[in-house]
């Protein structure tokens, strides 16, 4: 009986903290792929200094994965990084370079 009590609460602490260790929180990146555009590095330290939380965009635009293939016309429909990006929540996404590096 303990060995399974051991063995349920190992599951449980790399289900809750596990996920932890792959979140892109401040001082941390993650970088997508551009096209031709250019890679896009997500700084966590950016958002978190706008006083932004993780809920604020996970899961909603935001799966948890880094899964998204976001298009110019996902910025104009207010989707994705154009939710705040419209230049009232945030910086205008048209200004391109302030992500996209070539």
């Amino acid at each position: 009986m303990q060995k399974v009590l051991m063995v349920v609460c190992a599951v449980f602490a790399m289900v809750a903290f596990g996920s932890a260790a792959l979140a892109v929180g401040p001082g941390k990146t993650v970088e997508f792929a551009g096209g031709k555009e250019g890679k896009v590095i997500f700084d966590g330290k950016k958002h978190a200094d706008a006083k932004l939380a993780c809920k604020d965009c996970h899961p909603a635009p935001f799966a948890m994965k880094k899964t998204a293939k976001i298009t110019q016309a996902d910025h104009v429909a207010g989707k994705f990084c154009g939710k705040c990006h419209d230049g009232k929540g945030a910086f205008d996404q048209k200004e391109c370079a302030k992500c996209h590096k070539k």
